[in-house]
């Protein structure tokens, strides 16, 4: 374990406050002043013990000078040699006898201030390559650490779409999708889900959870035929958005586990707010959950019955509006839940569709630009099964149609 910077402090390095100790066998100064009362001491001679330790008496020195004086000089000379030649970077391995004690003191203080320069410039070098551990290893300097996502976010990028929060207006290709909200009911998701077939067209099925719950074998049969899921929350709240981020997620993954209850393995690749009312913060929180928010660029407004407008009106309005807006790349925004004229008005619409657009369903990886077409598009001809017949239009469609707000 790597001890912190204070206990390797106290771990024993020189000059720590804590390696700086009395020894036992010497009393404190205070003690050695209160150990008892005073004592005179007689005045001890100058030339005695207070020498340095192989050093002569001072008059010896002065008897050699006056009868020897060609020795003295050469042995001063001598001496002052080997004060200028001793290494001053290595003095441990110079000889303590060899220079007198005011030597050995300029010797030693000049290799101590060496030394504290070397070790300075040695220490930042060494802070700055590895720190200390236990054990005597050292750990290499923290570098830059690039980081991906935060934990729990997908990998794969937010899809920039331009519907509003950045939801997907289109689905990112040429194919057309057709999506149905609300479901699943157990009365027209099954019609639709026939006609589908019949076509051979994928389709996807905004799911409300407490419909998902209520009817698990209609999840099955949607994943069963090859159809995309997409999360509509689980009560069909239309003002999600302006809820709390931890409220959303938690609608959002119970919606999800509804779907799942009923096929554990379901991809679930979309989120579409109800209503449409998306914001940054709820496409960004459906992102966390893997999904991608879908808006639409058609919405021929199916889940409306205006005043005085008979069902076989609401087929026809629904009917022209879908073909007036379609264009290769739409999304075209449709309900199965509750809404029989819907069923009735894709009797006609999916065969003409099939016949003029390519059908599928969003990329979820953004949108590219539209590039406004100068002549009619020459969309893909499905051909539907050979051995089911067509199913007829109810009703003829009309060539102008209503006013959609």
């Amino acid at each position: 374990m790597t001890p912190t910077r204070s206990a390797r402090h106290r771990a024993g390095d020189t000059g720590s406050y804590s390696t700086v100790r009395t020894p036992k066998s010497t009393p404190s100064r205070s003690a050695r002043h209160s150990a008892g009362p005073a004592r005179s001491r007689a005045k001890r001679p100058v030339s005695g013990s207070h020498r340095a330790p192989g050093t002569l008496p001072l008059e010896t020195w002065l008897e050699a000078a006056r009868n020897r004086p060609t020795t003295v000089l050469g042995t001063l000379v001598v001496a002052g040699l080997l004060i200028t030649a001793v290494p001053l970077s290595q003095p441990g391995k110079s000889d303590p006898g060899e220079l007198t004690a005011a030597a050995q003191a300029a010797a030693s203080a000049q290799a101590a201030k060496q030394r504290d320069k070397n070790g300075d410039t040695a220490g930042k070098q060494s802070d700055a390559q590895a720190d200390p551990v236990a054990g005597g290893a050292t750990r290499p300097t923290p570098e830059a650490t690039v980081t991906g996502r935060p934990a729990g976010l997908p990998s794969t990028p937010l899809a920039q779409g331009a519907g509003p929060g950045r939801s997907l207006l289109t689905t990112g290709g040429q194919q057309v999708a057709l999506t149905f909200d609300d479901g699943p009911d157990p009365q027209q998701t099954p019609k639709i889900l026939a006609m589908l077939d019949q076509y051979q067209v994928k389709a996807t099925f905004c799911l409300v959870g407490s419909q998902a719950k209520k009817h698990p074998e209609l999840v099955r049969q949607i994943v069963a035929a090859g159809h995309t899921l997409c999360n509509h929350t689980f009560d069909h709240d239309l003002t999600i958005a302006k809820k709390s981020t931890a409220t959303i997620r938690a609608d959002l993954e119970k919606t999800n586990a509804a779907i799942r209850a009923a096929v554990p393995d379901a991809k679930i690749a979309f989120f579409r707010a109800p209503g449409g009312n998306f914001t940054d913060k709820l496409v960004n929180v459906a992102h966390t959950e893997g999904m991608s928010s879908l808006y639409w660029e058609v919405d021929p407004r199916d889940w409306e019955h205006t005043e005085n407008e008979t069902d076989a009106d609401h087929v026809k309005r629904v009917i022209a509006s879908v073909k007036k807006g379609v264009k290769p790349g739409a999304i075209v925004l449709s309900h199965d839940f509750n809404q029989p004229d819907t069923i009735a008005a894709y009797k006609e619409l999916l065969p003409w569709l099939a016949e003029n657009f390519q059908l599928g369903v969003p990329s979820g990886t953004g949108e590219t630009p539209r590039t406004p077409a100068t002549t009619e598009p020459t969309p893909a001809t499905p051909s539907p099964s050979t051995t089911v017949e067509p199913i007829a239009p109810t009703t003829a469609p009309t060539a102008t149609p209503a006013a959609t707000a």
